[in-house]
């Protein structure tokens, strides 16, 4: 960075020092370290690279910028470095500049049979349908919007859509785009970097949370979905939650993710873990064991599934039950406790465990007691009478009504439905 004297001898250090005491550390280094200061006729010129920065910084800082200028007796101009070096309003040097991504390309090997490899349940079908859509290019839909908890399968959907789709897909994870976008604004290339997002047939950003909280990145990342969706092009962001329930998010950037095809994909159930650790080759009595004691997260099984062949590898040895117990012990999640399930719904409902065991008749505590009644005679192979007990004590007719009632309940109920299958997840 230039540093230049005025001949009051003003130096560029300390205005730089007195804005970083008024600027956040993260946006200075971002923002306003990169600027090239020249203070001429008692006018402090902050040259950008590139339009975008300038016009950012002019949206975001020019207030305290000022306020900084006059402190100093001085005017400020908040411009564009231009080819010679010059600084001019309105100039912009990043056509002349070629941006070259830092992302690995994806080596296209068109598979028509992709999609198997996902082991799916009946639950994600309609997930994995609408994938198969967009790779085959024929959606009616833009934008689809994946979410889904940790390990249930979200890159593993998308990289299947780039392997079967047979047009033009750009890929990349929410982190990457972040990085890229960043890299092409200090090297006065986020043109040729727009340019690169969108020429293509399908655009896919895995993970946009990463996005969260950045401003720019996603200013600029909301006009690239809608140029694509003006030009007819195919867009699949996958994210932990719905649009509406993104942190760091604003509502228009939340609106743009909801306005397409929002379908979510659930953790791998025993079924479909007991299936993946079988298609890679564990023995189908281990594996019945397995899919029934490890969480559910694609990730974990993926885990197990290489550490049981490193062992066969390095080890010489067949890994059978035994071998497999002893050493998956820290992988597998350990039998709970009808009392402790209990204890954890309570948590989870915010209620007490004493207060469930007791005697009140509210109707908070009648309706916490009876979902927890249900979803322990769905989850475990408790008697009636056995979940009475853990209740604080019911008996079998009072298991009974409560039952029906949350039976009778669900057909009308939604939000029922939703919180009986969260508290579900506990006693897995």
């Amino acid at each position: 960075m230039q540093a230049v004297l005025t001949k009051q001898n003003i130096s560029v250090e300390s205005i730089k020092q007195a804005l970083s005491a008024k600027i956040d550390s993260a946006g200075f280094t971002a923002w306003i370290a990169p600027l090239q200061f020249e203070i001429e006729n008692n006018c402090l010129t902050l040259a950008a690279h590139n339009q975008f920065a300038a016009d950012y910084v002019k949206k975001e800082y020019e207030n305290v910028l000022k306020n900084v200028a006059a402190d100093f007796r001085l005017d400020l101009n908040i411009c564009v470095k231009s080819y010679n070096n010059g600084f001019v309003n309105g100039a912009n040097d990043n056509v002349v500049c070629e941006y070259k991504t830092n992302i690995t390309p994806v080596v296209k090997s068109v598979k028509k049979n992709a999609f198997e490899k996902f082991i799916s349940s009946d639950e994600n079908a309609f997930a994995v349908a609408a994938c198969k859509k967009i790779a085959m290019g024929n959606a009616s839909f833009p934008l689809l919007f994946i979410y889904g908890p940790e390990g249930c399968g979200k890159t593993m959907l998308v990289n299947c859509i780039c392997s079967q789709s047979d047009s033009q897909v750009v890929m990349m994870s929410g982190g990457q785009f972040v990085a890229e976008f960043t890299r092409s604004l200090r090297d006065n290339t986020i043109f040729s970097f727009k340019d690169y997002c969108r020429n293509c047939d399908t655009f896919i950003l895995d993970d946009v949370c990463a996005l969260a909280g950045k401003r720019a990145t996603m200013d600029e990342f909301l006009q690239l979905i809608i140029d694509l969706q003006n030009a007819g092009k195919n867009i699949v962001l996958t994210a932990n939650s719905i649009p509406s329930a993104l942190n760091g998010f604003d509502k228009r950037a939340q609106s743009v993710f909801a306005s397409g095809l929002v379908v979510d994909v659930v953790a791998p159930n025993a079924y479909v873990r007991r299936n993946m650790l079988i298609k890679a080759g564990v023995e189908s009595e281990i594996a019945d064991v397995l899919s029934k004691r490890l969480e559910s997260n694609g990730h974990l099984v993926n885990g197990v599934v290489n550490k049981i062949k490193t062992y066969e590898e390095l080890m010489g040895e067949h890994v059978n039950m035994d071998i497999a117990s002893r050493l998956l012990g820290d992988l597998i999640e350990k039998s709970r406790t009808p009392l402790a399930m209990v204890k954890s719904m309570c948590e989870k409902m915010c209620v007490s465990y004493d207060e469930i065991c007791g005697n009140s008749r509210t109707r908070r505590l009648v309706r916490a007691r009876q979902i927890m009644m249900y979803v322990l005679k769905n989850s475990t192979n408790l008697s009636l009478t056995e979940i009475g007990n853990v209740c604080g004590g019911r008996d079998h007719a009072t298991v009974v009504y409560a039952l029906s009632q949350i039976e009778n309940q669900k057909t009308s109920d939604l939000m029922l439905i939703a919180e009986i299958q969260d508290l579900e997840k506990i006693c897995k």
